[in-house]
């Protein structure tokens, strides 16, 4: 860290954002060793971890640069490289080599375990000599290959006298083999190759299968982003089409998309009428209709005839592309549970590494002998290993994201499972939260010509109420009519011609709390009322969060009545014109209370609310400032996301706590035995291992629980 930590900061005032991909973490401890060595550091002013993508995100001074980071982390113990920009980027490569590892470990294991069967069925003097060579044939490099994550990782934490979780697992794999070795050399009657490779066998299981699940965690974005159009038809100023690859896009480019065609950048229609199917990114499988004015996003098929579309966001500033960065910086924080594990990992090493050394002394002062002496702190060194307390909320929470992104929310952070399984009431807004935020126009007053002026209107301006008109007249199949001499007058509404008529939709006006709008040809006026649509589920996803116990309430800023007419349609009660400053008193009177209120909202003031409130929801439609508000983010027009979360986290908390019961049980009943000398160390290899995987199986409980619930 003497790089970095020379380096003089003045205090720019501005930070940057760097991020890297760290390989080596293997638990909690691992985690808090970053945090503290970087967050040590002059001029970094904030450290986040990634457990579940091995990742470490850091905003520091730019005077500090990636190299000095990259070196601070090696002084830490731990290898780092940069991370590649492209989110689709694939982190599979250690996963590979893991399931290469285990697959030479179990081949080993099997062909040792088969001699081993006769040595303990009674061979003796020379078969046994021949058996135990045989094995120390294939035992040898099998651990010299299957052991290298563990060798490479405890080496590189002990080249800068440091420890983590794989300094006890090497050193009780080499003294094992060494011990067989000498057991072979000497024509001894034990010998330990059995151990030592299923001990590599089980904890390579493990952390293939930890492994498996974060690249699952990641698949299902990965499976979107890999539908994101991989280049476009750009129109030049000359009127020509070029193909120009998506890496290469600019905003304000012109892109012409044909039939069946996905698009490769966001933007907005600014001509044709169709039809696009945005299931990848709404997760509704019906099309939905554009026109011009309308906004269109990265990955979209483009179902009818072509529209042009005017760039508007291109490569990672898309919204697939903040989607997937969402679930990538969906990581292990600081929660109560994770700080347990902090503390039992950091001390961990001294403790195993003093527990083996004081059972070889005490053994030996005992009269055991140095052999017998040695087979004891094998074994106290192997079992004692804490890989179940280490993974006890990690496999959790990555299932559970796992489970969650499946059903359409991504969690920010692992601490927000934590809080939204401890909320007691939920807190709505009303527009863009339970009604999905878009303006329909009931158009059934109007006759055919009528809509036709309408819709030729509305396409010529972007007042939120024109579009909505245009988008509900284009699901009809209407065609605009030929207007010409078209006019938008700020705050009078949009004019024009029509057949020698002069017609015009003019300005909304409010009548008994319905918002309409006038459409006038000549001296006839027809008034659309508009209204905002309800979340389909909206009812359904209240009545679930009732069930769980959780009092439901809109604070809204619209209309009282408005808001308490919703209200009582979701039987929940409700309160309207309720400024930023409103809500956030509210939910502080509640927390007064000792209630733990849980906020979704979506528009940029309810971003106080959000960052106040124990835990907050987005929709994925939300503001920035919501969505970086908030802990987690719902994508598609359903809320039942909202009611799962609670659900599901709920039910996450309960499996850490098992994890954590099973892995102090464990250790518990597993020391006093092996300091006993009642475990050998293929026993010791067995149970530790065995562990590991109980507590990653425990928490695979979670991913069926998640698909049980609609």
């Amino acid at each position: 860290m003497n790089a970095p930590a020379a380096i003089d900061i003045t205090g720019s005032g501005q930070l940057i954002d760097t991020r890297l991909t760290v390989p080596g973490m293997r638990c909690a401890g691992c985690i808090a060793k970053i945090e503290r060595g970087l967050n040590d550091v002059d001029g970094v002013a904030a450290t986040r971890v990634n457990f579940s993508a091995k990742r470490v995100a850091v905003r520091h001074d730019p005077r500090i640069t990636e190299d000095d980071l990259v070196e601070c982390l090696r002084q830490l113990g731990f290898e780092a490289q940069a991370l590649a920009i492209n989110p689709l980027a694939k982190d599979d490569q250690e996963t590979r080599t893991l399931l290469r590892a285990l697959a030479v470990a179990g081949f080993g294991m099997m062909n040792i375990m088969l001699l081993s069967v006769s040595v303990w069925s009674g061979a003796g003097g020379v078969t046994r000599e021949l058996f135990h060579w045989l094995s120390a044939l294939i035992a040898i490099p099998v651990v010299a290959y299957s052991g290298r994550p563990f060798f490479s990782s405890a080496a590189m934490a002990l080249r800068y006298r440091r420890t983590n979780m794989d300094v006890p697992i090497s050193i009780g794999v080499i003294l094992a083999t060494g011990l067989s070795m000498h057991e072979t050399l000497t024509g001894g009657e034990h010998a330990y190759f059995d151990s030592a490779v299923m001990l590599l066998f089980f904890l390579l299981a493990g952390r293939a299968l930890d492994a498996t699940m974060r690249n699952r965690t990641r698949a299902g974005i990965g499976a979107l982003l890999g539908r994101m159009g991989r280049s476009a038809s750009v129109v030049q100023p000359d009127g020509s089409v070029d193909r120009v690859e998506a890496d290469e896009l600019k905003p304000d480019m012109l892109m012409l998309v044909a039939a069946g065609e996905a698009l490769a950048a966001d933007g907005t229609v600014e001509d044709g009428n169709g039809s696009i199917d945005n299931s990848m990114l709404t997760g509704e499988s019906a099309p939905e209709a554009v026109c011009t004015g309308a906004i269109v996003h990265a990955g979209a098929i483009n179902l009818l005839d072509p529209i042009r579309v005017r760039i508007t966001a291109t490569g990672s500033d898309t919204a697939i592309a903040e989607i997937a960065r969402l679930m990538d910086e969906a990581g292990q924080s600081r929660s109560r549970y994770v700080r347990i594990a902090d503390r039992a990992s950091r001390l961990y090493a001294p403790a195993v590494h003093s527990l083996a050394f004081l059972a070889f002394v005490g053994w030996m002062i005992a009269g055991a002998g140095w052999h017998q002496s040695l087979v004891i702190a094998i074994a106290v060194l192997i079992i004692t290993c804490p890989c179940a307390m280490g993974l006890a909320v990690p496999a959790a929470q990555v299932v559970a994201s796992g489970a969650l992104i499946r059903k359409g929310l991504l969690v920010k952070d692992g601490s927000a499972l934590e809080r939204l399984a401890e909320v007691d009431a939920v807190v709505f807004d009303k527009t863009g939260t339970l009604t999905l935020g878009e303006l329909r126009a009931d158009v059934a007053m109007l006759d055919s010509e009528q809509q036709s002026i309408a819709l030729a209107l509305a396409q010529s301006s972007r007042h939120p109420m024109s579009v909505g008109l245009a988008k509900t007249l284009a699901e009809r199949g209407v065609s605009p009519a030929e207007v010409t001499n078209i006019v938008e007058a700020a705050g009078q509404g949009v004019s024009g011609c029509f057949a020698g008529q002069s017609v015009a939709l003019q300005r909304p006006r409010q009548t008994s709390g319905t918002t309409t709008v006038d459409l006038r040809i000549d001296g006839l006026v027809t008034s659309i009322a508009f209204a905002d649509r309800m979340r389909p589920d909206a009812g359904e996803a209240v009545g679930r969060l009732h069930s769980l116990g959780l009092e439901a309430t809109i604070l809204s800023g619209d209309a009282d009545q408005t808001v308490r007419t919703a209200a009582s349609e979701l039987g929940m009660r409700g309160r309207g014109g309720v400024d930023p400053a409103g809500k956030l008193f509210a939910l502080d009177a509640m927390k007064a209370k000792g209630c733990r209120p849980l906020m979704v909202g979506d528009g940029l003031n309810d971003g106080p609310a959000l960052a106040a409130a124990h835990a907050s929801i987005a929709p994925g439609t939300a503001s920035d400032a919501s969505q970086q508000a908030a802990d987690a983010v719902f994508i598609g027009e359903r809320l039942m996301p909202v009611a799962l979360a609670v659900q599901v986290a709920r039910r996450t908390m309960a499996i850490v706590r098992q994890n954590f019961g099973f892995a102090i049980g464990y250790n518990i009943l597993a020391v006093p035995l092996a300091l006993t000398g009642l475990v050998t160390p293929l026993v010791a290899a067995i149970a530790m291992s065995l562990s590991s995987l109980v507590v990653v199986g425990n928490s695979l409980r979670l991913a069926r629980a998640a698909e049980g619930v609609a």
